[in-house]
């Protein structure tokens, strides 16, 4: 299994619609980057948001999961509350083949202020927008840019095809569109 570089990604986004929209270069002036680099593809954020509160005093529970955990935000931007997390997606749709593998890690630029990415892999054959999760572990407000980058999507090809796919297995995130969230 093997990382797989810029000129790879542009031909399976071109030829395969594996990344759609596709950014062909990466983009920096003025933004957090997007687009492809070296060995990755930067996925930008959309500008919808569930940002969690404790306002209903709503217990998180992934097999019982209630909206009241958390309030629907729509902008530019997303301030998110010290100490506490929100869900985002992806702008873009990812079709993944499937004799690839993807880790998703967060922006080093986020990072350095404290946000967290955590994005699981994303299986042979899934496709779907990306539900991101986004932790603030800092005591102050945070700032998340819409339509901006905001994780880098690596790609790794393996020798051979896997036996059972996530289509394969009708996984409970197959062609998700928006924010999804926890199923059981």
């Amino acid at each position: 299994m093997g990382l797989k570089p810029d000129h790879w990604i542009r031909k399976m986004a071109k030829e395969h619609g594996m990344i759609e929209p596709f950014v062909e270069n990466q983009v920096r002036q003025g933004v957090i980057s997007y687009g492809v680099s070296s060995y990755g593809y930067d996925m930008r954020v959309g500008d919808n948001f569930k940002i969690f509160t404790n306002v209903h005093s709503a217990l998180v529970d992934p097999k019982n999961f209630t909206a009241t955990s958390f309030v629907d935000y729509q902008g530019e931007f997303c301030i998110i509350p010290p100490n506490s997390f929100a869900l985002a997606n992806s702008i873009e749709y990812f079709r993944i083949p499937r004799s690839t593998l993807t880790i998703c890690l967060g922006k080093s630029t986020y990072a350095r202020c404290g946000l967290i990415i955590n994005v699981t892999p994303f299986e042979p054959e899934w496709e779907g927008h990306v539900t991101l999760e986004i932790s603030n572990t800092t005591p102050l407000p945070a700032k998340i840019y819409a339509n901006e980058g905001i994780a880098q999507v690596l790609f790794f090809e393996a020798d051979e095809e896997c036996e059972t796919s996530y289509a394969d297995k009708k996984g409970k995130y197959q062609a998700q569109t928006g924010i999804t969230l926890p199923k059981l």
